[in-house]
């Protein structure tokens, strides 16, 4: 199942959410190295390694890639990927917010993403890189204001190809119980594999309890 589009707000212009859509895919084509050790290099100096920060509690350098981070991916559908949901997600999620609290809501969501994977993996040193430890804090806040959305998903079985629009709550609840599926057998089972499942959780479980103390705040339009 993927999802291709989700119910919004008639006239509004979610220019943040724009905005991060925009940085991160140029981050993408611009910096994106041409090479395998290329790659590793660029990885290793803005990726986020768990490593670092528990070791060097007090590297200021190390504190940095929690951000830059937040603008690399691995490739083309790991980006792709990524900025479908941003795409689908966030622009509900910066009108309930406001702009301005949207922005901030973004990198604090993406910080509870991070310690998300640095509390359950403190000694990795595979860096982590990507949007979607935010981009799972946003469909944590989806979840509490827009449960009753109905989202159109993409829905395989076979040879069978069809649109079905599902409430969001179904969607998101299912998307989580994915990643604590995964997340469990990542630890318990010595499954490995390139995915930082705890970051994903970590997020949205910071955003779900994170919307509502946002909502506290003076909303700018």
């Amino acid at each position: 199942m993927i999802p291709i589009a989700d119910e919004n707000k008639k006239g509004y212009f979610p220019f943040i959410n724009y905005l991060f859509l925009a940085s991160n895919i140029f981050v993408f084509f611009y910096f994106y190295p041409a090479t395998e050790s290329a790659a590793t290099k660029l990885y290793n100096q803005l990726g986020l390694i768990p490593n670092q920060l528990m070791q060097y509690p007090l590297y200021l350098k190390g504190y940095i890639t929690i951000f830059t981070s937040m603008f690399l991916h691995g490739g083309l559908m790991h980006l792709a990927g990524n900025m479908l949901y941003l795409w689908i997600f966030g622009d509900n999620i910066e009108y309930a917010l406001g702009h301005f609290r949207y922005f901030i809501f973004y990198f604090v969501v993406g910080i509870g993403a991070a310690a998300g994977q640095i509390i359950i993996e403190p000694t990795s040193m595979v860096p982590m890189v990507g949007a979607s430890g935010a981009i799972s804090g946003i469909l944590g806040a989806y979840l509490i204001k827009f449960p009753r959305n109905r989202v159109s998903i993409l829905f395989f079985f076979i040879i069978i190809i069809k649109i079905i629009k599902v409430p969001a709550i179904i969607v998101l609840t299912m998307w989580f119980g994915f990643q604590v599926y995964n997340g469990y057998f990542h630890i318990n089972q010595g499954i490995s594999g390139g995915v930082a499942w705890f970051a994903h959780i970590g997020g949205f479980v910071s955003g779900f309890v994170l919307v509502k103390f946002f909502e506290a705040f003076p909303k700018t339009k």
